[in-house]
């Protein structure tokens, strides 16, 4: 029997090189998390080999997804990427909740997170006379990069390429400058580990990879796509873990074990103690770019996300309108760009956090103020409830390959991931670890989480109907 092929639709410029992919996962995934969580994982390992171990681990487990993901994106080449393999897999309603949470939920709060960590080391930098504006920063930050995106593919993806470039020229600096530093310590821990342990340094490793299949959602725009997919994906991936592993031996050599255990802002005090107070704000400026070249690659996938929803629901078909001159969803982009907005509003100042406390008490859904602080204030309490709904989602995409491979037999499959289906059984394994994992960190914030999903239902029925 002829093996049958997808082709996305021929509007869709494919404009995008195998580094433009590469740039997107990379500024993605390398975002803030590199800056701020590390005092936590060395703090849940037992020593040096363990630490590089709960990297090595995250890489590969990462590397083993995007195996799987490269099959499906070059198989399914459509704008959306997941959003694609769900619905062919379980069908409109499905995959309609997958877009509806990344708009609603996943995708803006990430970037409204990181509109947020932008803003608070725009405030270390320029010092205390920006603290009071942090908030019109952060609102500001999201309304460029979305201006940036609307004025062409070409402007969205030069800008990616340079924060992309200047992160990675920031970051081995600061590999760089770890071996002029006269560290403190010993390089041996000194303090036996305490706590959940390794278990907790694999949630918080896999959390600092996330993002790293976000190249899929483009990938009807990929030059080449058979061959290029592949590489972005895995070639991504595999440069993500190098930088971890040169960055986090930075810190131990720098820092000395213990000293990395006790620093909230490694990268800082690295910094600090090779070149003063400039190397302080010189890490600063680093963080604000880091978190601008996240923010521009999920507003990028992101709307590739919105745009294939507004194609099946009648409700959501402005978020389809793709100007061809420009190579850009104009409308998917500025929504996108609102709610995430929107979304500092909401919980990144504490008149949005005490409407959404007020609101969930009334509505019986809480007996009193969230404790916002216990989750590293409103887009940590944001980031802990919707992590479910993200690796509850993830999952469903490894199954998919599964199904689809007993669906469409006789589809023609340019890359076949390896060992299968040892592979995507891993891979499945990993994110249902996760989903169970951050369900048992949020607790009951996992309903917060759920409440916009569940919005959904009535949403895609209602556009449904009047499709």
């Amino acid at each position: 029997m002829e093996r049958e092929t997808f082709e996305p639709p021929t509007e869709h410029k494919q404009h995008l090189s195998p580094w433009d992919g590469i740039s997107i996962i990379v500024s993605i995934v390398v975002g803030t998390s590199i800056f701020k969580s590390t005092a936590l994982i060395f703090g849940n390992v037992s020593g040096p080999w363990s630490l590089l171990g709960v990297w090595v681990a995250g890489g590969v487990l990462s590397f083993i997804g995007a195996l799987c993901y490269a099959e499906l994106a070059t198989t399914y080449p459509f704008m959306g990427g997941d959003y694609a393999y769900l619905k062919r897999a379980f069908g409109g309603l499905v995959a309609f909740l997958f877009g509806w949470a990344q708009l609603a939920a996943t995708r803006t709060g990430s970037s409204g997170s990181m509109a947020v960590a932008f803003a608070d080391y725009a405030a270390a930098f320029f010092g205390e006379a920006a603290a009071g504006g942090t908030a019109w920063a952060a609102a500001g930050s999201i309304g460029i990069l979305t201006f940036a995106n609307i004025l062409g593919a070409h402007v969205g993806r030069s800008l990616q390429n340079f924060l992309t470039i200047v992160k990675i020229g920031g970051l081995v600096s600061i590999f760089v400058l770890a071996f002029f530093v006269q560290r403190e310590g010993a390089l041996l821990p000194t303090k036996a580990v305490e706590g959940p342990g390794f278990g907790l340094a694999m949630v918080l490793v896999l959390y600092t990879y996330g993002g790293w299949n976000d190249a899929a959602f483009v990938a009807a725009e990929v030059r080449d796509r058979e061959r290029n997919i592949p590489r972005v994906l895995l070639g991504g991936t595999a440069l993500i873990l190098l930088v971890y592993l040169l960055i986090n031996l930075a810190y131990w050599w720098a820092l000395g074990f213990d000293g990395a255990r006790e620093s909230w802002a490694p990268a800082a005090d690295l910094a600090k103690r090779s070149l003063g107070d400039w190397g302080g704000r010189g890490i600063s400026a680093l963080v604000m770019i880091s978190a601008l070249g996240a923010m521009n690659g999920l507003l990028v996938t992101g709307s590739r996300v919105y745009a294939s929803m507004g194609n099946d629901n009648a409700l959501f078909a402005f978020l389809k309108r793709w100007d061809p001159r420009l190579n850009t969803p104009v409308w998917s982009l500025f929504t996108s760009g609102v709610v995430a907005i929107a979304m500092t509003a909401l919980v990144g100042t504490e008149a949005g956090r005490g409407a959404v406390d007020a609101f969930l008490v009334n509505c019986r859904l809480s007996a009193g103020p969230l404790k916002w602080d216990d989750f590293g204030g409103g887009f940590g309490t944001l980031v802990a409830a919707t992590s479910p709904v993200f690796w509850a989602f993830f999952l469903l995409t490894g199954v998919s390959q599964i199904v689809l491979r007993f669906r469409d037999p006789h589809i023609q499959r340019p890359f076949k991931t390896p060992l299968y289906p040892a592979t995507p059984l891993l891979f499945c394994a990993t994110s249902g670890y996760m989903f169970y994992a951050s369900v048992a960190y949020a607790g009951y914030l996992s309903l917060l989480g759920l409440l916009p999903v569940a919005l959904g239902l009535p949403l895609y029925f209602v556009g449904r109907r009047q499709r």
